[in-house]
């Protein structure tokens, strides 16, 4: 290798920002918490279960337990530490490492709960760990911004605005149109809603935690009102958010919904990150192919743990369902129409 390949690969790579290392730091952080919050609050599901009224069956003896809370309070803090890795690193770096809780959960459950993690489980955990790397020694150079009233610059251009408006039209033809009629029987329909809505919450986020973090430094945001814009504009997007994705989680089957979910939330955040702050202007082809490539493994290495997840637990839904087929021949597995809701089969 000759000294200008070298002085080449060493221009087209210059390492991590203090700032994307910061954003790195706490979004694993919040991975770690947010992943461990799911097996500590089952653990405490399933000791309050034991002595009380169980939450699937409408109890709420799991306030009473202890380890419960903990677990709300492990998830709480990973919200904070995601909230905060944003103000620090390009959308284009944390958003995909949402995917390592899953794996963090998944690594868990094997360990604590006894849930059996398949073979292609682990393979799927492999992916997306080397999914993650590969976006995390490609991601783009967070943007120097010294004032909230830069990024409402960057909202109000042309581009981002055209984005926006597309995401409030179809938003709307979805919540108007198709929901009534299709929101029962397709999973997408609410899946686009909390999507769509969601990449402009994260492109909101980013903002006010910039805001935040100036604050901090000495030099308050709090003074502009574009700061208070944008609190109102996570708030609104926040509450949709939720809201349709909590519709979507009582219509339709998890193992469905989950990956989905995040494919479709963190396509369009990049997507809107990549308009608003133009994050890959700042980076070559090459750099833009491989942040792709790993994109494309961290997604592979999700559904592989989910369709895992529906392979193992469904052997023993397979097993009812033969066992129940002998006592009523109309009977069928539900899991059978993933994409449809589960408890709309009632006879006419």
């Amino acid at each position: 290798m000759d000294e200008s390949s070298v002085g080449s690969w060493r221009d087209s790579y210059r390492g991590m920002s203090s700032d994307n290392v910061k954003g790195l730091v706490l979004a694993l952080s919040s991975s770690f918490f947010i992943g461990a919050s799911f097996i500590v609050k089952k653990k405490g599901l399933k000791k309050a279960g034991s002595s009380g009224v169980r939450a699937g069956v409408g109890g709420y003896s799991y306030l009473y337990e202890p380890l419960w809370w903990v677990g709300m309070i492990a998830m709480i803090v990973g919200e904070i530490a995601n909230f905060a890795a944003y103000a620090f690193a390009p959308a284009i770096l944390v958003t995909p490492l949402g995917a390592l809780s899953i794996i963090i959960s998944a690594a868990l459950a094997h360990i604590i709960l006894r849930e059996r993690l398949h073979i292609f489980g682990m393979l799927g955990c492999v992916l997306c760990v080397v999914g993650s790397t590969t976006i995390v020694l490609h991601a783009p150079q967070e943007r120097v911004i010294e004032s909230v009233a830069e990024v409402w610059d960057l909202a109000t251009e042309p581009a981002f605005l055209l984005y926006a408006a597309l995401v409030l039209v179809a938003v709307f033809v979805l919540v108007v149109q198709f929901i009534p009629e299709y929101g029962q029987t397709h999973v997408m329909v609410y899946i686009g809603v909390c999507s769509l809505v969601g990449s402009l919450s994260v492109m909101s986020v980013k903002a006010l935690g910039i805001a935040l973090k100036l604050t901090f430094e000495g030099m308050n945001q709090l003074i502009y009102p574009q700061t208070w814009i944008f609190t109102m504009i996570v708030l609104v997007c926040v509450i949709t958010q939720m809201n349709y994705l909590n519709k979507a989680l009582d219509t339709f089957n998890t193992a469905v919904v989950s990956p989905i979910y995040y494919v479709m939330f963190t396509s369009l955040t990049i997507l809107a990150s990549v308009i608003m702050f133009k994050d890959w202007d700042r980076q070559n082809p090459t750099q833009i192919v491989t942040e792709i490539c790993g994109f494309v493994t961290i997604l592979s290495g999700t559904f592989l743990l989910h369709k895992t997840k529906d392979a193992v637990d469904g052997s023993s839904a397979s097993i009812q369902m033969r066992m129940s087929k002998h006592s009523d021949e109309n009977a069928y597995d539900p899991e059978g129409m993933p994409l449809r809701r589960q408890d709309n089969m009632r006879p006419s």
